[in-house]
């Protein structure tokens, strides 16, 4: 909060501790999760939260993480400030997955639609942002287990968020799953408008996890 003239008073009164420039919190009140983020919203650029971190704050989660890390994303490349990494689990990546404004990300919203609330991705945008680093940062199995619980997901959400997203695999991944585990949603889902790519199988061999990803006809 920016207190104005008299924040360098209550600071060197003790009433405020300095986080960062024009960030303050009470001493015996510190900074909670949520208002933070907002905070960090004024500073990076379509920042939301998303990936399991949305899934979880949605009900949507394989286990309970004993200190949930909470998963950030962005339109550019940028670091936490310390402030908020030394009071939170936190991790923030760059993240162009959608073909989209930065302005008016796609399906990303306040949470439970509170104007105090963080920007959260819906639990279809989550998803796909959850496939989007299976082979990189996120095992294979879990996001599995995840997609298990997708059986009320908006088929009409997934289409959208599908038809304008820049990567094959993530295509690949979310319709291939969808089919094994016979969700409603993925035969409602017309493969043919969707950008599979080509013919050929996506591969990638990441920490000893082999991913091969074919075309589904």
């Amino acid at each position: 909060m920016d207190l104005g003239r008299s924040r360098g008073s209550l600071r060197r009164a003790g009433w405020l501790t300095r986080l960062a420039r024009v960030i303050y919190s009470r001493p015996n009140d510190p900074p909670a999760l949520r208002p933070s983020i907002i905070l960090l919203q004024r500073q990076f650029e379509a920042l939301h939260v998303g990936d399991k971190s949305a899934l979880d704050w949605q009900g949507i989660r394989h286990y309970v993480e004993f200190r949930p890390r909470v998963r950030l994303y962005g339109w550019h490349s940028a670091q936490l400030p310390s402030w908020f990494t030394e009071r939170f689990s936190a991790e923030y990546h760059r993240k162009r997955l959608f073909k989209e404004q930065r302005t008016r990300l796609l399906h990303v919203r306040p949470f439970e639609g509170r104007s105090d609330a963080p920007l959260v991705s819906s639990r279809e945008r989550a998803l796909l942002e959850v496939l989007s680093e299976v082979g990189v940062r996120q095992g294979l199995a879990e996001a599995s287990q995840l997609v298990e619980m997708t059986y009320t997901f908006r088929v009409e959400v997934l289409r959208e968020l599908l038809t304008r997203c820049t990567s094959v695999k993530t295509v690949r991944l979310c319709l291939n799953l969808g089919h094994e585990l016979s969700q409603p949603w993925a035969a409602k889902l017309s493969r043919a408008r969707l950008p599979t790519g080509s013919n050929r199988p996506w591969v990638s061999n990441s920490s000893g996890e082999l991913l091969v990803l074919k075309r589904l006809i």
